[in-house]
């Protein structure tokens, strides 16, 4: 048996041996050798700086006001004059398409003049030399063709709104020519031409014009909406901003309240030291209490810096704004609690006032625009253009050549007979005179022409109307999903925001009863301690717990006025609070750039 026993217990060790690995296994990671790295290295030695805010003179503080700063940033932030400046653009926009539209004017003088050789006997001047009266000689050479015509036009033209185009215009013009056989010399014209073209199916009533100008108003109501957001989003900054600062100054004053009483528990263990009440231990204690407090007075400081910097950003309107030298305090004292905190009510509120759904709305009237305009473009073309013209003339009479007087003197029949009158035809009277006749024949409408056509025309392929028929849905649906997302948006806003101000809420509540709380215990600890029988490790924990709960009530009575600043962005009422006018958004900082060289 013990054999056995011995045999068994050598096989067990065997094996224990074969399987129990020697060295480390894959999951057993090396520690990496620590390098020296720069040794000795210490901090320098160097003096403590003094408690201030860089870029500011330090005395005396100047006071701010919320409203003030608000209504310093609505008139000077640079941002905000972009946005406005947009908005006015949007502005011109309209009145650079409403350009369309207007009347315009036009005058067209000119002037030629042609002296050209006759081609025969009829087509030819006289056979001496041509003289232009008034004027000087023109040519010397005999039968010379010699014309001097001067014409103005003038009228005016433009299209309405509804797609028809118009014109009216008025010609006239003074006509010399030496020609022999012409019955004036010189003759004038006057000639009133009106003409319509009016679309009655396409292009009627909507066309690309009108387009244009429909949205370019859509697009000024949306860049207005932009810039109140701007400007909502602008306030709310500034509105949190400016608490978080009041919290800073007040966090500074909670550090160095908590420095004094630090100094004073120092001052007092030094004093028991010495006596020999306390262990040297206790003034070193004390004395570390009070360092660490300083590094919090420091802290806090740098924090004031900062938050003052961001709001002189938001309310400064150039970089020599006298304001970043001031070192701001604020002076408004408590953020004005809501009237009402129900959620169907702050929802109902934004969606009222929100410039957010008023976007989202421009952008389902585009898309209406849009709808409208591709069902026109889809109709034939047809166009009817209707044509009327007035032609006044009148002219210098001249002398009826002598071949011209024979031939209607001589007497009828017979080979090379004449026309057996007493005289030639004269031309009639109302034809005779100068240019004032000539404009009285155009009114009186004595050679009227008129002329009317039908333009019909249809694309085969209809490649435009179909392009914009799909482009027209499409944004039907994208305005449809942006609203939804805009109300979804607006609830899910109104719900964090109702949940940020109950929470500010209960938050103040129980930080201020466990300040209240932290500040009795200190105060016995502190009484117990100088009755003995306390340590001063005691003490200075209930010191640490009191600037602990001083710091936890102010973040909770910031974070309160911060909800509320957010709640006023979300239901929409932060713009009407604050009185925002688009036209003076920004005008300060815009003057100052209008005047920098």
């Amino acid at each position: 048996m013990r054999t056995r026993a011995l045999s068994a217990l050598v096989a067990a060790a065997a094996l224990a041996t074969a399987v129990w690995p020697l060295q480390r296994t894959s999951a057993q990671i090396d520690e990496p050798a620590v390098p020296s790295v720069a040794p000795g290295y210490r901090a320098p030695q160097v003096a403590p700086s003094g408690a201030q805010i860089i870029g500011v003179t330090q005395q005396p503080f100047v006071g701010i006001s919320l409203q003030d700063a608000i209504a310093m940033s609505l008139l000077n932030n640079p941002q905000l004059a972009v946005s406005a400046s947009n908005f006015r653009v949007a502005r011109y926009n309209i009145v650079q398409v409403k350009g369309a539209y207007d009347v315009a004017l036009h005058l067209e003088p000119q002037s030629s003049f042609s002296v050209n050789p006759p081609e025969n006997f009829l087509a030819a001047g006289p056979g001496e030399v041509g003289e232009y009266t008034p004027g000087p000689t023109f040519t010397s050479g005999p039968g010379n063709i010699i014309q001097h015509q001067s014409t103005t036009g003038y009228g005016l033209s433009g299209q309405t709104e509804y797609g028809a185009s118009y014109q009216a215009g008025i010609t006239q013009s003074r006509t010399y020519n030496n020609t022999t056989f012409d019955a004036y010399n010189p003759y004038y014209l006057a000639s009133l031409n009106l003409a319509v073209t009016a679309p009655l199916l396409k292009n009627a009533g909507m066309n690309a014009t009108k387009r244009q100008l429909k949205l370019a108003f859509i697009n000024a109501d949306a860049a207005t909406a932009q810039t109140l957001i701007d400007a909502s989003n602008t306030i709310s900054q500034v509105e949190s901003t400016y608490w978080d600062l009041l919290a800073a100054w007040r966090d500074v004053a909670i550090r160095e309240e908590a420095l004094r009483e630090a100094i004073a528990q120092q001052q007092s263990n030094e004093r028991l030291v010495k006596r020999g009440a306390a262990a040297a231990i206790d003034a070193v204690e004390s004395e570390t209490q009070v360092a660490n407090f300083q590094t919090d007075v420091f802290r806090a400081l740098e924090t004031v810096s900062k938050l003052q910097n961001q709001l002189k950003s938001l309310v400064a309107s150039h970089a020599g704004d006298p304001i970043w030298d001031a070192n701001l305090v604020p002076t408004t004292s408590v953020e004005q609690l809501p009237n009402n905190s129900d959620l169907s009510t702050v929802v109902a509120e934004a969606k009222a006032k929100r410039p957010e759904v008023r976007q989202a709305l421009d952008r389902r009237l585009a898309a209406g625009v849009d709808v409208v305009f591709a069902k026109n473009q889809s109709l034939p073309q047809v166009d009817v253009s209707p044509q009327y013209q007035s032609n006044g003339f009148a002219g210098i009479l001249t002398p009826v050549p002598k071949l011209i007087t024979g031939y209607c003197t001589a007497p009828a029949g017979g080979f090379g007979a004449g026309l057996g009158l007493p005289r030639c035809p004269t031309p009639p009277p109302n034809t005779q005179g100068s240019m004032p006749w000539a404009y009285h024949n155009m009114w009186a409408g004595y050679f009227p022409a008129f002329n009317i056509a039908l333009i019909v025309g249809y694309p085969i392929q209809g490649h435009l109307a179909r392009g914009l028929r799909g482009l027209a849905s499409e944004e039907t649906t994208q305005a449809k999903v942006l609203m939804q997302g805009v109300d979804e948006r607006i609830g899910a806003e109104a719900r964090n925001a109702l949940q940020s101000y109950q929470s500010g809420l209960s938050k103040l509540n129980a930080t201020r009863r466990a300040r209240e709380s932290a500040d009795a215990v200190y105060a016995s600890e502190l009484r117990k301690f100088h009755n003995g029988t306390s340590t001063t490790f005691l003490v200075l924990q209930r010191q640490v717990e009191l600037a602990q709960a001083r710091g936890s009530e102010l973040r909770a009575q910031t974070q309160l006025n911060e909800s509320v600043v957010e709640l006023q962005r979300v239901s929409g009422t932060i713009l009407s609070a604050n009185g925002v006018n688009v036209q003076t958004l920004g005008s300060q900082a815009a003057a100052l750039g209008a005047g920098t060289p």
